[in-house]
């Protein structure tokens, strides 16, 4: 197997859990939880970790998609201690280790000031966290693997007053939108990539 992505939260901020809650098939999450991601090729594999992950220990299932060519699960509880003994399992059952990860990249992170708001209207209506209004700064971060953008929208809410409008989580990119003052977007933008950038694993050769 291949391990693109392994990743904890230890914490799930307010509008990162509601959003999630949101957009996942299986067990919603609430604020304040913890959180285990795991991305791997070949797909298929994937169900074979979710069921190591969910015998180990009382967690969640919250999301389990199979793609063309990775496979992701997501699975979340009210313990850390719980998250990261379903960590260990899957992680054992895949005969890996955290540092067989792919370490992601930030690929682009593009800021748009003053936005006009016909362009609002338009993002608004692909996405399904808050809302982008007329003037506010949008930014738009890109990180791969995809999966890990979840990490950047988590902690671009921890670190300023920002809004999350959206984010994508799976294919080659992942993307995060969000919205707010243009300093709040810089604060949050730059805490975000100093999370991702801060993770190890081995350099990706896809």
């Amino acid at each position: 197997m291949e391990l693109r992505t392994y990743l904890l939260i230890d914490q799930m901020q307010p509008q990162y859990a509601a959003l999630t809650g949101k957009m996942t098939n299986g067990c919603v999450v609430v604020e304040g939880m913890a959180e285990l991601v795991i991305e791997i090729a070949p797909a298929s594999d994937i169900y074979q970790v979710m069921d190591a992950a969910l015998k180990s220990a009382e967690v969640r299932p919250g999301g389990l998609s199979v793609e063309r060519r990775y496979g992701t699960l997501e699975v979340h509880s009210d313990r850390q201690e719980s998250i990261r003994a379903a960590g260990a399992a899957a992680l054992q059952m895949m005969g890996l280790n955290e540092n067989d990860r792919a370490k992601p990249h930030v690929v682009s992170a593009k800021m748009v000031t003053g936005i006009d708001a016909y362009e609002a209207q338009n993002i608004n209506k692909r996405s399904f966290g808050g809302l982008l209004l007329k003037g506010q700064t949008l930014c738009v971060l890109e990180v791969t693997p995809a999966a890990y953008i979840v990490l950047a929208a988590n902690e671009a809410e921890k670190a300023a007053n920002i809004t999350l409008v959206h984010y994508r989580d799976v294919g080659v990119f992942g993307r995060l939108y969000i919205s707010g003052t243009e300093s709040e977007v810089a604060i949050a933008r730059d805490s975000a990539i100093q999370e991702i950038e801060a993770l190890t694993g081995r350099e990706d050769q896809s």
